[in-house]
């Protein structure tokens, strides 16, 4: 499988004759080009509109290996949210406590938090 569509493939020489300019107005147009020398693929020439796409396709494929990583390395262990207020020495009456002091202390009656 390749990653560009229909890819015309051409050598470094036939794309300098061709020029720039040409290359770019079919890049433009949704032609995706190879540039090869000797034989091998050295350079790609695509719209950015295709590089944009190309750059969304590998970040969402990185989120996936991520999420399949974890899936495949989870053990089962959860922690609950009070453990992990013990943790930092709070509990959630002590932070519905501190909201409530944020509230009673903002000019306009809210917690900071909820400005914007």
């Amino acid at each position: 499988m390749t990653i560009l569509r229909d890819a015309q493939e051409m050598s470094v020489t036939e794309a300098s004759q061709r020029g720039l300019a040409k290359l770019v107005s079919e890049a433009e147009q949704g032609s995706d080009l190879v540039v090869t020398r000797r034989h091998k693929p050295v350079a790609a020439v695509v719209g950015i509109d295709r590089l944009t796409e190309l750059e969304r396709a590998a970040s969402d494929l990185n989120d996936l290996a991520l999420v399949l990583s974890r899936g495949l390395t989870d053990p089962g262990r959860r922690t609950s949210l009070d453990d992990v207020l013990a943790a930092f020495g709070q509990t959630r009456e002590t932070l519905s406590a501190q909201d409530d002091d944020e509230t009673d202390n903002h000019p306009a009656g809210r917690s900071s938090h909820q400005d914007g």
